[in-house]
């Protein structure tokens, strides 16, 4: 295996195993978001246990580390939506999977939409274009929300952007999984 695509998919994993809501739980109350509330380890329950600065901080870690994941993807493969996919896939398994936390991570959504932001913007303004129409008929954000996430490959496949539609599809199943199954 070449040794860029190696470097990307361990920088990824990596990267993705840093879970922000484990970190900033531990920072700012010294527990483990582990045993709190839903015992996820993700944005969502780090807002209901952390409160706004909780949701926000983890929100900002796991941005952060899928755009600096992706930049160097970016500049190891040029123009390469495929290597930009490989990364993403590693970063989620990483986050939902992390190593150091026995396997048990956040669901995926944040690092996907970060994901999305960084390889197709335009997707994200659909996506909450669907979400508020979705959200004011439903009033059920998480069904919503994992609903609308459909629009982000189907707007890569009407902006002819096939490998990212394909690739982010298949990745949209991968954050699918953990709502499905229970931890």
């Amino acid at each position: 295996m070449d040794w860029k695509v190696m470097l990307t998919v361990l920088l990824s994993y990596s990267l993705g195993s840093l879970t922000g809501a484990f970190y900033i739980a531990k920072w700012m109350i010294g527990k483990d978001i582990r045993k709190l509330g839903s015992g996820n380890v993700g944005a969502r329950n780090a807002g209901r246990q952390l409160g706004k600065k909780g949701f926000m901080y983890t929100l900002l870690i796991d941005v952060v580390k899928v755009m600096i994941a992706l930049s160097i993807t970016t500049d190891l493969f040029p123009e390469d939506d495929i290597m930009l996919m490989v990364s993403t896939f590693f970063l989620l398994i990483g986050h939902i999977w992390p190593v150091q936390l026995g396997f048990k991570g956040g669901k995926g959504v944040v690092v996907f939409l970060a994901a999305t932001l960084y390889c197709l913007p335009l997707a994200i303004a659909v996506l909450g274009i669907c979400v508020g129409i979705g959200y004011l008929l439903i009033r059920n954000f998480q069904i919503i929300g994992l609903v609308s996430m459909t629009s982000i490959p189907i707007t890569a496949w009407i902006l002819e952007e096939t490998d990212l539609a394909i690739g982010l599809l298949l990745l949209l199943i991968v954050v699918i999984i953990p709502h499905i199954i229970k931890k």
